[in-house]
């Protein structure tokens, strides 16, 4: 069986979450991409889904750990075939679930990663030139660390979802769920740049391929939506240019919204409504952050610190 041809109750168990259980886009191609892993790895071993047992399945969880997987992969990559395997047992397609027993691999808790302001400084001041994709590039980095963004949220935004008068953006986060973020004054500036007619009109095509490349806010060079791929090599490549290298992706420059806002006054509850938390809790992350900057300038300022 070639990899990437998925079992008929693999396909099932896709539908029945977008149908059913509402899973986001990205999360269902998540799905399929460690399921797609899964059943490859067991094809190699010459099992079907039905063959495999708990023994099998631990070993499937030890073979990621041995190809350097991250933690937060193995865990995710773990929770989608638990799910394959509760969806079949339910269905009535196996007669028991063979993961039932089997532990999800813990996720070391780290604290957020967030780049210095004189780095995200040098970072947006990165794309220049007055070309359409030098525009873009700035639009993209103002509006991603402005808003605290994440980058599917940022390729998914469409012209109407943008209010350049109110200065306000419509977002949608995870699970679909809508949330209105104001745009700072350099972020505006540099939509409604990228926006005019030496911007984006330059890059739209005579004809669009499909009205969801039409109403994209982001276009890639061909005239079609960006995608979250481009958006990152986007964020990556500025990334290089400043010399950040590995330590930037588009998810530290959220992380650095939230953390900036934080030594500069903000409220918890205001960052957490800005970054669409619907927990406090993913939100008190990052004031450990701010604790650690405020440990760091008493040490260095107070006269009696370190006496």
């Amino acid at each position: 069986m070639v990899a990437d041809v998925l079992p008929l109750e693999v396909e099932d168990f896709l539908t029945w979450l977008a149908s059913e259980k509402g899973r986001a886009t990205t999360t269902l191609s998540a799905y399929r991409r460690d399921i797609t892993t899964f059943v490859g790895w067991l094809t190699k071993h010459q099992l079907s889904l039905s063959e495999a047992d708990t023994r099998d399945l631990a070993k499937y969880i030890a073979f990621l750990r041995d190809k350097g997987r991250a933690p937060a992969t193995v865990a995710r990559a773990t929770v989608a075939v638990r799910s394959l395997y509760r969806f079949l047992a339910i269905e009535g397609v196996l007669p028991e679930d063979p993961t039932a027993a089997l532990d999800v691999p813990k996720v070391p808790k780290g604290l957020p990663r967030a780049l210095a302001e004189s780095q995200i400084e040098a970072l947006l001041a990165s794309p220049v030139g007055v070309s359409p994709l030098a525009k873009r590039d700035r639009a993209i980095l103002e509006v991603l660390y402005g808003g605290g963004l994440r980058i599917s949220e940022l390729v998914g935004m469409s012209l109407g979802d943008i209010d350049i008068d109110a200065s306000l953006m419509r977002v949608l986060g995870k699970g679909s769920r809508e949330r209105i973020v104001p745009i700072g004054r350099l972020a505006l500036a540099a939509l409604i740049d990228w926006l005019g007619s030496s911007g984006r009109a330059v890059l739209s095509p005579e004809t669009w391929a499909s009205r969801e490349a039409e109403t994209a806010v982001f276009l890639n060079a061909r005239g079609g939506r960006l995608s979250r791929q481009g958006a990152w090599l986007v964020v990556r490549s500025h990334g290089d240019n400043v010399g950040l290298g590995p330590e930037l992706t588009p998810h530290v420059l959220r992380h650095s919204c939230a953390t900036h806002m934080l030594n500069h006054g903000a409220d918890i509850r205001t960052v957490q409504e800005l970054l669409g938390h619907i927990s406090i809790t993913s939100t008190q992350r990052y004031t450990l952050v701010s604790q650690q900057v405020l440990r760091d300038v008493y040490d260095s300022a107070h006269p009696r610190a370190q006496l």
